[in-house]
């Protein structure tokens, strides 16, 4: 089966740009109109008003269930990263990771978290000057993820299992090419407005091209966000990335951001969903490799109901249809 790649030339990556622009004009348009909507908790079908303290309590469950790797929250996220200032020629790159997340449950004990990344990406390559930009575009390596987590929460939640990642790109630019595993550990907590936690996983190829470079890498994430009124939260979620078999010359290693942003939980119609937007200057980055990174993510929330409460979810929608139709 022939792989599909596209080469671009002369063009910039205008997609992610645009996800962007309409993600900052999503949380702004919706902003005024979200208090009048419906729940945004699995828990009960009050409209959530400042008025009803018990939808409140619901949104802040449900905020901090997105903000939990180990949730037992089925979630497809979207997230966009437009990684700016490569050199030579101050270029961008993009990457969109589609990521649905599943939990599955082992036993009465056990979850199984299963995270599936697909990439998507515009990868620049290096054209001298006075010829136009050339990219190429295509899927990436793909990175599937499974964590095993107590079902009954506790102060300091986690999770651990094997991390793989497939050489699924279809060009060379795009992908590693090799075959790799490693673990993959995640701990967190939740102190009153707060979630702090911390992602760390390594991989090591195995099996794949051997024309390409072995891979040892490692990536760690910590992540804080501080959650306020009416679903909106700050956070800093930074990546840093440490490859330990660097084609570098200067041996450079490790990459360092630093940075934060903003998000919010709300719903569209009847749909929970999560939006943010981020940014990201590297302190420490491999010379030539991107300096800055704009975040943007936008993901769908999929609660868990009882019968009784997707029932009267549906009387709601019913109820909330006839509202709106035009009277006669």
């Amino acid at each position: 089966m022939k792989r599909l790649t596209t080469v671009m030339v002369g063009t910039k990556s205008t997609f992610g740009n645009r996800f962007l622009v309409a993600l900052a004009g999503l949380i702004l348009l919706c902003a005024p109109s979200v208090a009048q909507q419906t729940p945004v908790a699995p828990e009960g079908t009050q409209v959530a008003t400042e008025e009803t303290p018990a939808a409140a309590a619901n949104a802040d469950e449900l905020r901090k269930e997105a903000q939990n790797p180990v949730a037992s929250l089925i979630s497809v996220p979207i997230q966009n990263n437009n990684n700016g200032g490569i050199d030579p020629g101050n270029r961008t790159q993009d990457v969109v990771n589609i990521q649905p997340v599943i939990p599955l449950k082992v036993n009465g004990n056990w979850n199984l978290i299963v995270r599936w990344i697909t990439p998507i990406i515009y990868q620049p390559l290096p054209a001298p000057d006075p010829l136009p930009q050339v990219g190429v575009s295509g899927l990436g390596d793909m990175q599937p993820t499974f964590l095993l987590s107590p079902a009954k929460p506790h102060k300091l939640i986690w999770g651990a299992g094997p991390i793989f990642q497939l050489p699924t790109a279809t060009s060379q630019y795009l992908g590693q090419g090799k075959l790799a595993i490693g673990p993959n550990v995640v701990a967190l907590t939740m102190p009153g407005h707060f979630v702090l936690g911390v992602l760390v996983n390594n991989i090591w190829s195995f099996a794949g091209s051997g024309s390409r470079r072995d891979i040892n890498q490692m990536l760690l994430q910590y992540f804080i966000n501080y959650n306020m009124k009416k679903g909106w939260y700050l956070t800093s979620q930074p990546i840093l990335t440490a490859n330990w078999n660097t084609p570098a010359a200067s041996g450079s290693v490790w990459t360092v951001p630093f940075g934060g942003g903003v998000g919010r939980i709300m719903k569209l119609g009847f749909q929970p969903v999560n939006i943010s937007v981020q940014a990201y200057g590297n302190a420490v980055h491999v010379p030539g490799a991107s300096s800055r990174t704009v975040r943007a993510s936008f993901a769908l929330l999929f609660p868990k109901l009882s019968k009784q409460q997707q029932k009267m979810m549906m009387e709601q929608k019913l109820k909330q249809m006839e509202q709106d139709q035009p009277k006669s």
